[in-house]
């Protein structure tokens, strides 16, 4: 079910929400969350999507803001039932000059005593935490990949960081980052020496994948840019024994080469944006892990 209510109110779309569950129940209760997206009108439809998909694991009220033009006042949408996957969806389109004071928009439409995440799909504020927005939420989620300049990106959020943030360019790396560490938990127990990332030229993910080896090996890493591949396309990782080479060049199945073993073929299929956000939900604590990788790691990838 969609319900239209051009130039409104939050406090009237509020109520509304509270009418329809006494109503017909329509909206059910028994959200552990506030999903707030902050995008544009030409991204809603791909946020929403993979919000409600998301939400089927993680039950939630997702309220979009979305800078639009609008004739008067603020423009609400409200999606439940089918139309919202297992959550409740609100869009409010307004001009930008009235998100400027986006807090008071969606104060009124938050759940109770439930914590906050927010989500920025495209383009995200040079410091999430002191948006006004991010400086209601528990977590902050952006996604440098997704922007104009994805590298420059990633930098500025390191400069920015604050207990709380992640980027999905960093939860794209998740599978990666967990094959890599099991195959290096198996003999021979041997230092790396060197390791190389190959991919995608303009991907953040190269740039927080190739952070994280050199951190947590305490190495050297090479990031090899190739204009048009997919992705990370492949790892290797230098050893005294030789190399171990994790290379996906399909984006599909990835093959795991090691010294004097067959090759292994995995299925290692590029994530999906409902994926991502789907893992960022299930924690509301900080990744202490990605803001070493963020604010440390990051210096030893060349800029």
């Amino acid at each position: 079910m969609i319900i239209d209510l051009p130039a409104t109110t939050t406090t009237a779309v509020a109520k509304k929400l509270i009418k329809l569950r006494q109503e017909g129940g329509a909206v059910a209760l028994g959200r552990v969350l506030t999903l707030v997206i902050v995008t544009d009108t030409s991204s809603t439809t791909e946020a929403i999507d993979a919000a409600n998909v998301a939400s089927r694991e993680h039950p939630c009220r997702i309220i979009v803001l979305a800078t639009g033009s609008t004739e008067k006042g603020v423009d609400a949408e409200i999606r439940i039932g089918g139309d919202a996957g297992a959550s409740e969806v609100i869009i409010l389109t307004a001009p930008a000059e009235a998100l400027v004071h986006a807090d008071t928009l969606v104060m009124p439409l938050l759940l109770p005593d439930a914590p906050i995440v927010a989500w920025w799909p495209r383009e995200a504020p040079a410091n999430p935490g002191a948006d006004v927005i991010g400086a209601m939420a528990h977590r902050r989620i952006t996604d440098s990949y997704r922007s104009a300049d994805p590298r420059a990106s990633i930098r500025r959020l390191a400069e920015a960081y604050r207990p709380g943030d992640t980027d999905l360019a960093w939860t794209r790396t998740t599978i990666w980052r967990g094959l890599l560490a099991s195959t290096l938990d198996q003999p021979p127990f041997e230092p790396v020496l060197r390791a190389t990332v190959a991919g995608q030229d303009d991907h953040s993910s190269l740039d927080l994948l190739a952070a994280w080896l050199g951190e947590e090996l305490d190495c050297e890493v090479d990031v090899v840019r190739t204009p048009g591949a997919q992705a990370v396309t492949s790892v290797t990782l230098t050893r005294a024994s030789g190399d171990i080479t994790l290379a996906r060049p399909s984006g599909k199945v990835a093959i795991l080469s090691q010294p004097q073993q067959p090759d292994h073929r995995i299925a290692l299929p590029v994530r999906q944006l409902h994926e991502c956000i789907a893992e960022e939900l299930r924690r509301l604590d900080e990744d202490e892990m990605y803001g070493e990788v963020l604010t440390q790691g990051l210096r030893r990838v060349a800029s």
